[in-house]
């Protein structure tokens, strides 16, 4: 049992009311319990954060960078430990919870590796005087994070945040927070008091925390529709938003497509990784008319080989979705596609486990004669189960089908012809384009992430991740001519 407490100022404080965490793959195991926080206790951490907020921006970058490289070394030795508790709250894999912890702690190092350079200043000189530009500190950030990937994904707001001089309360998803407020306890003691707070709890904390005046930026990692609440609340005082939302990814595979197994097991790979719950994750594949028979019978087969258990089972491949409204969601999507026509083959092994019943588990399946306007094609499932659409115009799936999605996080085209790749990847609406991957190793965190339309704004990773968390500021002494005229 984890029984989470609220940081709030450097202190533990808990809540009149618990909030009960159970496991995924046994409903009838309690793993802990977070505070449901009040109103009155969000806006305690907000005043917290607002208040360490000056002297924190002022710190030398040396002393904000050597902070997140403690914080990284912290979680790092909290892997192997909390990995299998990650498995058993949040229900993906031991391999997918290492994954989590190990790429946080790697986010923290990064940032504080490339914080000088994002945040250099620049001096114009000339016969007119000088001007300085610089990036400076927003004030307290709001970091709002889903169950999914609970740790990298606070941490994809947190290390930017803090390295250029914010502060930062935190609020997990109640689905999955406990090993994430373990890690937040352990290493805000790397930093002043206020400077990382963390408050838990269900809407009412989410929506008091974006709401609160003080708050000047916002990151939140979530479904599209509450993005647009978190967008039109932030309106409200002019806050920053980066929101990094849903996706109905695409993968497009071309006449050339290499069909052996090893590729065709990472397609697999990156349409069940986490039970399909992954943002950018594989969610629906076109292929040539030619080649769809043969490619479902490959892709059906390297899919069979999953194994269905509960996610801290070193036997299991996928884990239960995470929670009863998801998998329900999934349900229906599958029950739509059903009764549309289409052709839905459930696949994989169940691995021998008397929670079944009470778990949140479902088989992975593949999914055939789609129509287009059915869910399983139009919109995000965020469950294990794929359409395979045949296709005869490379032009037209690009598009009208990849194109013409309210959707534009990620997509990916498999070919042994890269440039070829690369050219039609420039037509695609899409904030990342993967060639011949579509997983967790297609990303590179110099790389900017984050979607397009429906799909968010604003970037995480990379250089691109401090500049989401700053202001532009420009500093002049001119008394002579002006600068160059504009032509």
């Amino acid at each position: 049992m984890i029984e989470a407490k609220l940081i709030i100022n450097g202190r533990e404080e808990t809540a009149d009311r618990l909030i009960s965490v159970v496991s995924p793959a046994d409903t009838r195991v309690e793993l802990g319990t977070v505070p449901d926080a009040g109103s009155e206790q969000v806006d305690e951490a907000v005043r917290a954060a607002d208040a360490a907020f000056p002297a924190w921006s002022a710190r030398p970058l040396e002393e904000r960078q050597a902070a997140l490289v403690a914080a990284a070394a912290t979680i790092h030795d909290m892997i192997e430990e909390y990995s299998p508790v990650l498995s058993r709250e949040n229900g993906k894999t031991l391999e997918e919870s290492h994954i989590d912890l190990e790429f946080a702690s790697g986010i923290c190092g990064y940032t504080a590796g490339i914080a000088a350079g994002a945040l250099q200043e620049q001096i114009i000189r000339d016969t007119g005087g000088s001007t300085l530009i610089r990036r400076r500190a927003m004030g307290p950030v709001a970091a709002i994070t889903p169950w999914n990937f609970p740790v990298v994904l606070a941490f994809m707001k947190i290390a930017p945040a803090l390295v250029a001089g914010n502060t930062v309360v935190l609020k997990p998803s109640e689905y999955s927070p406990l090993v994430l407020t373990e890690v937040i306890r352990a290493v805000q003691q790397h930093f002043p008091p206020g400077v990382l707070n963390m408050i838990t709890g269900g809407d009412t904390a989410g929506e008091a925390l974006v709401a609160h005046p003080l708050i000047r930026k916002i990151g939140f990692t979530g479904g599209t529709e509450t993005g647009r609440k978190v967008m039109a609340t932030a309106a409200r005082d002019i806050k920053r938003v980066t929101l990094e939302l849903g996706g109905n990814d695409p993968a497009i595979l071309l006449e050339d497509v290499d069909l052996g197994e090893e590729t065709v097991r990472r397609m697999a790979e990156g349409a069940f990784a986490a039970t399909g719950q992954v943002c950018f994750g594989l969610k629906r594949i076109y292929v040539p008319n030619h080649l769809h028979d043969r490619f479902v019978e490959a892709f059906a087969a390297a899919v069979d080989a999953i194994a269905v258990g509960p996610g801290d089972d070193p036997r299991t491949t996928m884990g239960p979705l995470n929670n009863s409204a998801q998998l329900r969601s999934v349900e229906k999507v599958l029950e739509e596609a059903v009764a549309g026509h289409a052709t839905v083959t459930t696949l994989g092994r169940k691995l021998d486990t008397a929670a079944w019943d009470h778990g949140h588990y479902m088989m992975p399946s593949v999914v055939t004669n789609a129509d287009p306007s059915l869910s399983i094609v139009a919109k995000e499932q965020f469950g294990p189960t794929v359409p395979i659409i045949r296709y005869t115009d490379v032009d037209e799936v690009i598009n009208i089908a990849a194109n013409s999605s309210a959707f534009g996080l990620a997509a990916s085209i498999w070919t042994q012809n890269e440039e070829r790749a690369f050219e039609l990847g420039r037509r695609l609406d899409s904030g990342s384009v993967f060639v011949n991957s579509h997983s967790f190793r297609s990303l590179d965190p110099r790389a900017p992430f984050g979607g397009v339309k429906s799909s968010g704004m604003g970037r995480e990773f990379s250089p691109a991740s401090i500049d989401a968390y700053t202001e532009l500021q420009t500093i002049s002494r001119r008394i002579g001519p002006p600068g160059p005229p504009i032509s």
